[in-house]
């Protein structure tokens, strides 16, 4: 390994199960409220069934919490650290025992915020791991790269944090091949390549995604090259300015040496000095020339290598008469010729193969050997994989032996596969995306598609819009189930009666269910069922869980990292 820094210290499997026995226990009681339909709520007295208090005060309660929670965000902390490992719970009663009602919001809404990702303690401080994979080399930075100029703010955070990390990890472990799954559109794949010039393959399900992304690179290398080409101008603005101002001049002595060189013998033109026949170039000029361009080797080597050979050399920067007179037999148009194969040669060698998006559809078997010909160590990374493929993920780092390392931010839990959810339904799929933990799985431990859809949404004030609508349609057209949807036009809308008489023209429901006060911890439970399951394997030396991203750009904020041994 690269660096010699110990990797951060991260809680142990016994630690991480006791936390989880925790929250089951809540859990337990809680997940019917989460599997309910929320507009249930409203239409089908789900609310009398499930909560022991009126509206307005659960309502009034999680208002005054929200408040506090953002007065005081590290407020539910003491408790979570207060109970450690242990897997009691210190929280007032939440639940009726006897009708297993809602009895108290206070305790329910710190009990659902302790048993947060950020407050249960299980995460490891981004800055700390990238501390240690650098050990005493100093972190890369380019000021001229904004990449918030090729996708939008939320994308473009995104991508910058997690490259910024695999590169690190690359470094750590000295591999410079990436898998990156589900790579859609290709931004990370393509910010890899071009920024830390590591070789990436960008595997994808879909055609129309590998061959946008493809499309996509090309214009992105595109920008890149006008990008590095300003840095360099920049660099080198004196030598160019000069060249431009003296390219007259300079035909005019290129001319006149030649002619001295006709007239002269062999033994003056061996005195002759660079500043004789460009007295005015070679002095400071020249000297400039050399400091800045042995600035621009500050870059790292992989850097360099993919953008150094297109930079402009010394060779670019004299004015094509003075090269051309070291070598008066050649004539002006094939050297030009010359040169301009050479750069075409050049750039060509640099771009091959160093972002190549591929389609296939990865499953937990899938053979990497038949997807990418070329397959040796590397890391394995996703950006919001979808649904099963963050478990698949996991599952192919930990039985491939090629892959050294994985970083993976998975998003739409409401997609996962539940082993348990049909217990009673025939089926062949043997690897589920839910559970994958041993605990979990012994457990026959079961979500429900409702509470993983609470962890993928967020709340908003169309959820009233969406209830209010269906007890309408229900009341004036006696319509209570339809196949057709109203989709997103709460935001189309300008007011509640728009959004009715538009909704109303379409005779449809929509399926988005909310669960606002439980999403995190249903987040938590499928994030720690995870990471539990790295922990158990035997071959993999180390294994976090890391907030990755700011939660006000990119909800879906938590990677899963780990390493396998070294050999």
């Amino acid at each position: 390994m690269a660096a010699s820094c110990p990797l951060p210290v991260t809680p142990d499997l016994p630690t991480l199960r006791a936390k989880l026995h925790g929250l089951l226990r809540f859990l337990r009681e809680a997940l019917p409220i989460s599997n309910a339909h929320t507009v249930d709520f409203y239409t089908e007295s789900v609310w009398e069934q499930l909560v022991d208090l009126p509206p307005e005060t659960v309502l009034a309660v999680l208002s005054r919490s929200a408040a506090e929670a953002e007065a005081q965000p590290s407020a539910a902390r003491p408790l979570a650290e207060a109970q450690g490992g242990s897997d009691s719970t210190d929280f007032p009663k939440v639940f009726c025992e006897t009708s297993q009602k809602l009895v108290s919001v206070e305790a329910f809404a710190l009990a659902a915020k302790c048993y947060s990702v950020q407050n249960l303690g299980i995460c490891t401080p981004l800055e700390q791991l990238l501390v240690a994979l650098r050990g005493n080399q100093k972190q890369r930075t380019d000021k001229n790269v904004k990449p918030d100029e090729f996708m939008n703010l939320k994308k473009s955070h995104e991508v910058q944090a997690m490259s910024e990390l695999i590169s690190s990890v690359a470094d750590y472990y000295g591999v410079k091949q990436i898998i990156d799954l589900g790579s859609g559109k290709g931004y990370l794949s393509s910010f890899l390549s071009l920024k830390y010039g590591l070789k990436v393959y960008g595997i994808d399900s879909s055609n129309t995604n590998t061959h946008g992304a493809e499309e996509r690179n090309r214009k992105l290398k595109k920008h890149w090259r006008v990008y590095h080409r300003r840095s360099k101008l920049d660099v080198s603005a004196l030598a160019l300015q000069t060249a431009k101002e003296r390219k007259l001049q300079d035909e005019i002595e290129c001319n006149a040496y030649a002619e001295g060189v006709g007239n002269s013998s062999t033994a003056n033109q061996e005195k002759m000095s660079t500043s004789d026949f460009l007295p005015d170039f070679s002095g400071s000029v020249i000297s400039n020339i050399r400091k800045q361009m042995e600035n621009l080797h500050v870059h790292s080597h992989r850097e360099e290598n993919l953008y150094f050979e297109n930079a402009f050399s010394v060779r670019d920067l004299l004015p094509i008469n003075a090269i051309e007179s070291t070598s008066s037999q050649t004539p002006k148009r094939k050297m030009l010729e010359t040169n301009k194969e050479r750069r075409k040669v050049t750039s060509k060698s640099n771009e091959s193969n160093v972002y190549s998006p591929l389609t296939s559809f990865i499953t937990a078997d899938s053979e990497l050997h038949d997807i990418i010909k070329d397959l040796e160590d590397c890391l394995m990374v996703g950006l919001h994989t979808c649904g099963d493929l963050a478990p698949n993920t996991l599952r192919i780092f930990a039985s491939k032996s090629e892959i050294k390392g994985v970083c993976s931010v998975g998003c739409c839990y409401h997609l996962l596969s539940e082993e348990f959810e049909n217990p009673h339904k025939e089926c062949t799929q043997e690897k589920w995306g839910f559970p994958m933990c041993r605990s979990l799985k012994e457990g026959r431990w079961c979500c429900g598609r409702n509470a993983r859809m609470s962890a993928c949404l967020l709340p908003t004030e169309s959820l009233f819009y969406r209830a209010v609508l269906q007890d309408i349609i229900k009341d004036c057209y006696g319509i209570t189930k339809c196949d057709r949807h109203v989709g997103k036009l709460y935001s189309k809308s300008s007011s509640f009666l728009d959004y009715v008489r538009k909704s109303l023209k379409k005779l449809g429901l929509d399926e988005s269910k909310l669960k606002v006060v439980l999403a995190p911890c249903i987040e938590t439970l499928i994030l720690l069922d995870r990471l539990c399951y790295l922990k158990e394997q035997e071959d993999i030396a180390w294994s976090a869980l890391v907030k990755l991203f700011d939660p006000v750009k990119s909800p879906r904020c938590y990677a899963l990292i780990a390493l396998k041994k070294p050999q």
